[in-house]
């Protein structure tokens, strides 16, 4: 282990610890205290020790015990119970994900996805006959979309839904095992309802993915006819929700159950939509359910957070090694250990900032009137990146935190085990993070596109929409652009720059984002070009697409960084966290210090420089790493025992 390293500037200045937690809880702090009170009730920490049937029995409680306090129905229409409040109802969400995640995601698949599907994708005669039920947990309900054949790949779902118009029904079936809903959440034991997404077959017509409301179970728990449940059983985590697979045999639902804010059925079987495009209605209909992903990660977002309050406070506490005939040293002392945890923590704070705009963006498309075609792709673009970034970030950082607990981290009632196992579903739920990914950089490259106007660079077939430039003055144009991006990104090394300057850190990031997303445009154009089929370019280019979704995601998580900084009033709070933010821009560079100095930005004593800039902001930041993680706000209740374990030991 290195020897202690002391810091070759001066420790930050001491922030003002209210004004830094008030600048994380933003505007809906008054949620996320209630939610603390909450969760800091012994009764409601996690149980880690519970037989899976007992959590089960457990996280329904809890969740009912919300849905009585109201906590849980602040997204629905104050109508139906709630408070309109999409940033408020996040804000609950993420706070929640401090406690026992099973029950976080009991009510994410209760409010989010089951009540969200009936309110976005329903109309007034579904909002009026079910949200206040499900708002208050008087229904319970499933999202009944993944099947076993299919789960990233919506389009292709299996079951069907076929209406007979001599009885006004709809039909829906489960034509083969590998048709059968998957993984579904609150299926196996307590959902009576499911907004289940079958292909729509009306007059011998298929109109593509739709949503229907079918009835699971009748009041009493028993499964209705027609209906077959299977419980998915024990899993690597979360075992407190009652994950299950549905086959439906012929089952019958009235007509009125399809969801048909964006398609509808009348008594005589004709179907209309006022989307004429069956793939934009498809994609319209999803988009609507994107909160899922937003509050994913969120609450990724948060248990990273419990995982470092954790790991610091046995640092700050744990002693180990030391000079000779003087006393041991705590663990925060040595570099290794700040290298360990700090870069981390100074990443997660970036991402609550990132998140924080990405769900302002997410109220903002939510509650407007307008036609906002270029700001929901936006949305979508961010969500897709900002959830992988952050899920994954969570797997590593707590896995990090854990080893840097040693043997106590490994002990059960110090939570790290349900963290790593709860958590570690959250990159391939709410979209498989490099499915997101490569959605992201889609979305990064119909955005490039539209910026050279018809001048179309992609060149796609399919995925993209191939152009030609036939013209001279269309070849003349390309020309012009195609000089302006090099100009624009090949500028020289920056052997001179400051690399503390916010201008420099943000010039580096966006410098890469624009030259990773211009290189797979030329690559992914220069295949078709070539006459070659457009999915094998597409495969080929594969890991170019998430370079560039990843790179995007950095460059906007550091923008949201540096923009908040200047909100802070507390002098204290801004100089620390503008020392954070300087930690979160080198240590994504030095992670990717290969690429720039491949690329000419960085020379080989410059790359160095980063290397010695990150570990002078440890050594900086070390006297505050206790008040960077108390800051958060996690309830005493929500951090295990490690820390009085090392205590005891110190």
């Amino acid at each position: 282990m290195a020897a202690p390293a002391h810091p070759a500037t001066p420790p930050a200045p001491a922030p003002d610890l209210a004004a830094l937690r008030a600048l994380l809880d933003g505007e809906h702090a008054a949620i996320r205290d209630l939610c603390r009170t909450w969760l800091s009730d012994p009764a409601n920490a996690p149980r880690p020790d519970l037989p899976m049937q007992e959590h089960r029995a457990q996280v329904l409680a809890w969740a009912e015990e919300l849905a009585d306090a109201g906590q849980t129905a602040r997204g629905f229409p104050r109508a139906y119970g709630g408070e309109g409040q999409v940033g408020g109802a996040i804000a609950g969400f993420e706070t929640l994900a401090f406690g026992d995640l099973s029950l976080l995601v009991k009510c994410g698949v209760q409010f989010g996805l089951f009540g969200g599907a009936v309110l976005h994708l329903g109309t007034r005669k579904h909002h009026e006959r079910y949200l206040a039920d499900i708002a208050a947990l008087r229904l319970p309900g499933c999202f009944a979309m993944t099947e076993s054949g299919h789960g990233s790949n919506v389009q292709q779902l299996a079951t069907t839904a076929t209406y007979d118009a001599a009885t006004g029904e709809f039909v829906v079936a489960t034509p083969d095992d590998a048709a059968r809903k998957d993984y579904i959440g609150n299926a196996a034991r307590d959902g009576r309802m499911a907004a289940v997404f079958a292909q729509l077959i009306v007059g011998g017509e298929e109109r593509g993915v739709h949503a229907l409301l079918v009835p699971l179970r009748d009041a009493d728990g028993a499964t209705l006819p027609g209906i077959r449940i299977e419980d998915c059983g024990a899993k690597l985590g979360l075992d407190g929700v009652d994950n299950g697979r549905i086959w439906f045999d012929e089952v019958r639902v009235p007509r009125d159950n399809l969801l048909d804010r964006y398609a509808s059925v009348d008594e005589d079987g004709v179907y209309t939509s006022p989307i004429a495009s069956s793939t934009k209605r498809f994609f319209t209909m999803l988009g609507t359910l994107i909160q899922g992903r937003v509050s994913v990660c969120g609450a990724s977002i948060s248990a990273t957070k419990v995982a470092l309050a954790i790991a610091v406070r046995h640092a700050e506490s744990r002693r180990q090694f030391g000079p000779p005939g003087a006393p041991e040293v705590v663990l925060m002392d040595y570099r290794t250990h700040q290298r360990r945890l700090l870069p981390a923590l100074a990443k997660v704070y970036a991402l609550h900032f990132a998140q924080e705009d990405l769900v302002a963006r997410l109220h903002h498309v939510f509650t407007s009137d307008a036609e906002l075609d270029r700001e929901k792709r936006e949305l979508e673009t961010l969500a897709a990146g900002l959830k992988a970034v952050a899920t994954w970030h969570a797997t590593a950082t707590i896995q990090e935190c854990r080893e840097a607990c040693g043997g106590m981290g490994y002990l059960k009632g110090n939570r790290f085990a349900a963290l790593k196992a709860d958590t570690d579903v959250f990159t391939t739920f709410e979209g498989d993070n490099t499915v997101l990914l490569q959605l992201a950089a889609k979305n990064l490259l119909t955005d490039f596109r539209d910026q050279l106007g018809e001048l179309d660079p992609l060149g796609t077939a399919g995925f993209y929409a191939k152009q030609g430039f036939e013209t001279v003055a269309e070849r003349s144009a390309m020309r012009e652009v195609l000089t302006r991006l090099a100009d624009d990104l090949l500028p020289g090394r920056d052997d001179q720059a400051d690399l503390t300057s916010r201008d420099v850190q943000l010039e580096l990031l966006r410098w890469r984002a624009d030259h990773v997303k211009s290189g797979v445009a030329r690559r992914l154009k220069g295949g078709i070009d070539a006459g070659r089929e457009p999915f094998d370019v597409l495969i080929d280019c594969q890991d170019h697409l998430i370079a560039a979704a990843r790179a995007y995601v950095d460059c906007v998580v550091l923008e949201a960084f540096a923009a908040k900084i200047g909100q802070c009033a507390d002098p204290g709070s801004r100089a620390l966290l503008d020392r954070v933010c300087d930690l979160y821009a080198l240590s994504t560079i030095e992670a990717d210090r290969g690429w720039f100095q491949e690329h000419g930005r960085l020379s080989s004593t410059r790359s160095k420089a980063v290397i010695k800039a990150v570990n002078t902001l440890c050594g900086a930041l070390r006297p505050h790493a206790t008040a960077l993680v108390e800051a958060f706000g996690v309830p005493e209740a929500s951090l295990g025992d490690a820390a009085a374990v090392a205590e005891a030991k110190a």
